[in-house]
C-alpha cells in the first residue's frame, strides 16, 4: 500500500506521454498529407526545412518529459519513484508549451507561412521573462 501513490503516478504519466505522442503524430501526418500532398504543386525547399525544424521541436521537449516521467526501481524491482508530476508548471509546463506551440505553427502554417513567426513570439516572451526575474539584480 506504501507504493498507491507512486504506482498511480508512473500510470498517469504513461497516459500522459502516449497522449502527446498521439498528437505529435497526428499534426506531423496531417501535415505531411495536407501540405506536402494534397498541396504538393505549391511546395519548396522551405516547407522540408520546416518539417525538420517542428520534428527537433517535437523530439527534444518530448525526450526531455519522457526522463522526466520515468519512474526510479529499486534493486530487488520494487518501484520506488512513479515520476515527475506533469502536471506541475516550472519546466515541464514549459516543455508542454513547445509542444503545444509547435502543434500550432505546424499546423497553421499549412494555410499560411507567415504562422511560423510565432516561434518569434515565444522568444520574446522568454526574453521578457528572464528580465523580469533576474537575480543578477
Amino acid at each position: 500500500m506504501a507504493n498507491q501513490g507512486a504506482k498511480k503516478r508512473k500510470e498517469e504519466n504513461t497516459r500522459h506521454m502516449t497522449k502527446l505522442l498521439r498528437i505529435i503524430i497526428i499534426c506531423n501526418v496531417i501535415y505531411v498529407l495536407v501540405r506536402m500532398i494534397i498541396f504538393h504543386s505549391s511546395i519548396t525547399w522551405k516547407h522540408f526545412v520546416g518539417l525538420i525544424v517542428t520534428s527537433v521541436a517535437y523530439v527534444v521537449p518530448y525526450k526531455q518529459l519522457a526522463s522526466m516521467a520515468k519512474p526510479s526501481y529499486a534493486d530487488d524491482g520494487e518501484l520506488l519513484d512513479g515520476g515527475f508530476d506533469m502536471g506541475t508548471g516550472g519546466v515541464c509546463g514549459y516543455l508542454h508549451d513547445v509542444i503545444y506551440i509547435t502543434c500550432f505553427v505546424q499546423l497553421m502554417s499549412i494555410l499560411s507561412g507567415k504562422f511560423w513567426y510565432t516561434y518569434l513570439l515565444v522568444i520574446f516572451v522568454d526574453l521578457i521573462y528572464l528580465y523580469e526575474h533576474d537575480t543578477c539584480t
